[in-house]
């Protein structure tokens, strides 16, 4: 148990004791950070050894528990982190699970209360390490297999296979198109396997999941110093992607600020880490991807169009699953083969109907929401055979539309009757709100707005931040909206 090691975030000098002394009488190793900003430096610091379990506060000056969840769930996503809190009200735990908390405890609470929660997580953490490695081959992500990882025969599969593969012969910089989901990060990883740089790093990052505050940090790396809770060094992801490829996913969320530095980065080809007195030299490959439309974003003034034009030198569109349907049954067999390993149990099969509601669907997801949806299937599911029944999810929503045979498509306007024109929304994706109750009345404004964060936390998968930043509100906002219209659930 010593070489476990408990990370306690906490500001108050009497609880960060207290907890302490608890920790390291259960056995494990303890290490304490006395703010947000900290706790997040401590984890991103590659050379400090591994933390097994984060105690986090909640409420805290300056950054709270939820606001440093939201800033490490991307980068430590198997990271268990167990709340505490004095506040127990609903509410409170509900935006703490939804941020991604393991556990929540209330304070004060017993030794043995705060060492069985520490050891459960561990339990789950080990879990999710035994199943990390195959969830990245489901993710294409293992190395050194190029474009053999894709999965699709469809004509525009195989065209953008076909440019990628051009791409992988070159050194110039891609930029990657396409909505959520449709498995840009895999993409680039197959050109950069398939490249003469395969076999060095491939370091991914998720620019609009950085807090803006670290956004600069995180990329060119910063001295010991150089800002309030900067108490070592840090190599920024230019310098742990040298000699390698750097995937900048979702660039068109960077700050300008940082658009700057990122376009001397690319044109001279060394960084200025913040506070750093000399600029460092890096070899580094740049695939950008982004699911906007950075062409309007230049318009608007949010993109720079120097930037722009550095990153859109090789432009590769990934079409949605919607316009590659063809490419579900091997999508499917592929995911099921890669389940039943991951899991270790017989592999699923698929009835024809299932099939063919799994091929009539939009798939606003596209194929990370099919992967979702069979793995889902898959672990519920008692039966050898996956039928309609295993993804209610997939059928048409009662109080939207009439509920459909389950051999007929989900989402295909017109397969079943419904009400009227003056009774929806217009279709998106395959996703209708009805505005009238059953009633034949107009529905409730909080009912219409409960519909809509639904719907936009499907079309999403849960992601809060998109969700939010989608629906033109603040996270807390949504959370708190979550809560009250038990959307948790």
């Amino acid at each position: 148990m010593a070489s476990e090691r408990v990370l306690i975030v906490e500001d108050e000098i009497t609880q960060i004791t207290l907890l302490e002394g608890i920790v390291t009488r259960a056995g494990f190793g303890a290490e304490k950070c006395m703010s947000g900003q900290e706790a997040i430096d401590r984890l991103m610091d590659r050379a400090a050894p591994k933390v097994d379990v984060v105690l986090l506060d909640l409420v805290m000056p300056g950054m709270d528990g939820i606001e440093v969840l939201n800033a490490i769930r991307p980068k430590f996503p198997a990271l268990p982190v167990v709340m505490l809190t004095a506040h127990s009200s609903i509410t409170t735990v509900v935006d703490a699970m939804r941020a991604g908390a393991n556990d929540f405890i209330v304070k004060p609470a017993s030794a043995e209360r705060i060492r069985t929660a520490i050891e459960a997580a561990l339990k789950t953490s080990s879990l999710v390490g035994e199943i990390g490695p195959m969830r990245d081959q489901m993710a294409g992500h293992a190395t050194g297999v190029g474009f053999q990882s894709l999965v699709g025969t469809s004509e525009s599969m195989q065209r953008a296979v076909g440019l990628a593969k051009k791409a992988a012969k070159a050194a110039i910089p891609v930029l990657i198109e396409g909505e959520s989901g449709v498995g840009k990060e895999v993409f680039a990883n197959a050109i950069h396997d398939a490249s003469d740089r395969s076999g060095t790093p491939f370091v991914a990052v998720n620019c609009g999941a950085i807090p803006e505050n670290l956004v600069e940090s995180i990329l060119f790396g910063h001295e010991k110093g150089a800002f309030t809770g900067a108490t070592e060094k840090r190599i920024g992801k230019f310098q742990e992607a040298d000699g390698g490829t750097l995937f900048l996913d979702e660039v068109g969320e960077l700050p300008l600020d940082v658009q700057v530095k990122l376009l001397r980065a690319i044109q001279e080809k060394e960084i200025d880490p913040v506070g750093g007195r000399q600029s460092i030299k890096v070899d580094i490959r740049i695939i950008s991807a982004t699911n906007r439309n950075l062409a309007e974003r230049v318009a608007t003034g949010a993109f720079r169009e120097d930037l722009y034009y550095r990153l859109n030198v090789y432009p590769i569109h990934l079409p949605p699953l919607r316009e590659r349907k063809s490419d579900v049954p091997a999508l499917t067999e592929h995911f099921l083969d890669q389940i039943a390993a991951m899991e270790d149990m017989a592999r699923k099969q698929v009835s024809t109907d299932t099939l063919r509601l799994l091929e009539s669907y939009d798939w606003p997801g596209n194929i990370r929401q099919l992967q979702n949806a069979l793995f889902r299937a898959v672990i519920l599911s008692d039966s050898d055979i996956l039928t309609p029944a295993d993804f209610p999810h997939l059928q048409p929503n009662a109080g939207a539309v009439p509920t459909l045979p389950h051999s007929q498509p989900a989402t295909v306007p017109g397969s079943a009757p419904g009400p009227g024109p003056a009774t929806q929304a217009p279709q998106a994706d395959g996703m209708l709100l009805a505005l009238e109750s059953g009633d034949g009345h107009i529905k409730r404004f909080d009912e219409l707005e409960a519909e809509i964060i639904r719907k936009a936390l499907e079309r999403y998968d849960g992601k809060m931040a998109e969700v939010a930043r989608r629906l033109g509100i603040g996270r807390s906002t949504l959370y708190r909206k979550v809560a009250e219209y038990g959307l948790d659930t």
